[in-house]
């Protein structure tokens, strides 16, 4: 198979760099790397030597295949050095102005056919691209990091880019093991964009005081499937990376509130507080561990109540089976009696407000999300209001406990912890489908492969039921009166009709 440029220069040699030029020397292109520190371009050819090396001692590539990769290898001294290269992709400091400059130098040196990329991560491609005597020919090409791990990578046009620059950039890719999935250049393009609700939303629930980090974490994982909570996602990433990336795209939206970024990350990034690399984050690291409080104990209840629960509970059927299933007793009458729990499960709105709604009394109500399959999560999430007494969170906590499975008690919150995070989640990623930044499919690829989210987000929202996400973010609307949850024209009306989230009109 003939590789589509067979002559690849790789400008900026840290971790980026490294990474695509690996997998560009893989491809078998010819990769020249250069860097303005010449001791920088040496130690990233021994360090791709090194990673290869490895991967034979591991039995995962032959002599013969390390001996070719290498070969593929070269450092060039000057920009000049480049002027041979079918492509140049940049992967240097995020500075629109040095870059702009780069590329304006390699204009004049590299061929008329020469394809030109940036692997930015947040400036604008047209921006980089404006004062390029041939703007046709420049595109965004953002891998991430680590690169030869990420199997994807952002194809993204500028208002000027030809289609056939980011075709075959795209088939460039695929070539390289990884799956491209094509962007307008809009800020944060689909990835960075598509992350915006889940640290953002679950920094919001911190900041009312519904609950803490580590239970906020254990909920989104066990409950909603995630593989790291957000604040341990925060942790790992580092705030210094995270935060302004969050007031990057806040800003460049001009201050949509969907995007909002929170005074908690500003405050710690301040004070120096980042995450594992910094030894403090939102935990305390120790030997690289974090340290974290055991979740309270399941508490005892000599006698448990009986239970009513709401007619107009979600999931009503599941949740009187699963109350049965625990051995619950539970009341019929169209009220609850004087000595009931009283259990309620809204989509969107808060439990002290069903309690008023519902004329239910207060000191004995207690919220349970039931917006996912019970049955698929590993955590049940229980929730209070400002005048529930001591003994029902108790009963209620050990009753849904039963069986073994966790539970988490937050105080109340519209929305609790799971709907909220994933509506937040569902509804932007419906908006980016609405903008024309991506087909849906590609928002899925890029969403699962990027963020490592355990299924795309308009899978989410299916799973869902596209009409509860509505609801969820109506109720939160009126709970809030927050702009920042109303809903995505694309998700109103899918979800107003039962469609899938998936559906692209003809």
């Amino acid at each position: 198979m003939n590789v589509i440029f067979n002559t690849v220069g790789v400008v900026g040699t840290g971790a980026m760099g490294r990474g695509i030029a690996q997998i560009a020397a893989q491809a078998g292109s010819t990769v020249l790397l250069h860097d303005t520190q010449a001791q920088a371009m040496a130690a990233a050819q021994d360090a791709l030597y090194q990673q290869w090396d490895k991967l034979a001692e591991k039995g995962r590539l032959s002599p013969e295949q390390v001996s070719s990769y290498k070969a593929n290898v070269k450092t060039a001294a000057s920009l000049s050095d480049l002027s041979g290269c079918d492509l140049v992709v940049e992967a240097i400091v995020e500075k629109l102005e040095v870059k702009a400059k780069l590329f304006a130098d390699l204009e004049a040196l590299v061929a008329p056919t020469a394809v030109l990329a940036t692997n930015t991560s947040s400036l604008s491609v047209t921006a980089i691209a404006a004062k390029l005597k041939q703007p046709g020919r420049f595109a965004g090409y953002h891998f991430f990091n680590p690169v030869p791990l990420m199997k994807v990578v952002e194809v993204i046009a500028g208002l000027k880019t030809d289609a056939a620059v980011c075709e075959q950039l795209s088939a460039y890719a695929l070539q390289m093991g990884h799956k491209p999935v094509t962007a307008q250049d809009t800020p944060g393009f689909i990835v960075n964009h598509a992350g915006r609700g889940y640290g953002t939303e679950a920094l919001r629930i911190v900041n009312e005081g519904v609950s803490d980090f580590a239970t906020i974490d254990r909920i989104l994982r066990d409950q909603a499937g995630f593989k790291l909570g957000p604040f341990e996602l925060m942790d790992l990433t580092a705030l210094d990376v995270s935060h302004p990336v969050m007031e990057s795209i806040y800003h460049q939206y001009f201050e949509e509130a969907r995007y909002r970024p929170s005074v908690i990350t500003a405050q710690r990034l301040a004070g120096g507080v980042l995450g594992r690399k910094t030894g403090e984050g939102f935990y305390k690291y120790t030997d690289g561990k974090a340290q974290i409080a055991p979740e309270p104990a399941v508490p005892v209840v000599d006698e448990m109540p009986p239970v009513w629960v709401s007619s107009r509970a979600a999931r009503r059927a599941e949740l009187l089976q699963l109350l049965k299933d625990l051995g619950a007793k539970i009341e019929t009458g169209q009220s609850p009696s004087a000595q009931a729990l009283t259990i309620v499960a809204p989509l969107g709105f808060d439990v002290t407000t069903v309690a008023v709604v519902e004329r239910l009394d207060p000191a004995r109500t207690v919220g349970i999300d039931m917006l996912l399959d019970d049955a698929m999560t590993k955590r049940r999430v229980l929730a209070t209001n400002p005048a529930t007494r001591p003994d029902m969170v108790a009963a209620a906590h050990a009753l849904f406990a039963r069986d073994g499975k966790a539970v988490s008690v937050i105080r109340d919150s519209g929305g609790f912890v799971t709907q909220r995070v994933l509506a937040t989640i569902i509804n932007i990623a419906s908006d980016i489908c609405q903008q024309g930044v991506c087909s849906p499919q590609d928002l899925e690829t890029a969403v699962t492969l990027g963020l490592g989210y355990p299924q795309g987000p308009l899978a989410m929202g299916n799973m869902a039921g596209p009409t509860n996400v509505l609801e969820v973010l109506f109720n939160m609307q009126t709970v809030y009166g927050d702009q920042r949850y109303r809903p995505s024209p694309w998700l109103r009306r899918r979800g107003a009709i039962g469609l899938s989230l998936m559906h692209v009109e003809a």
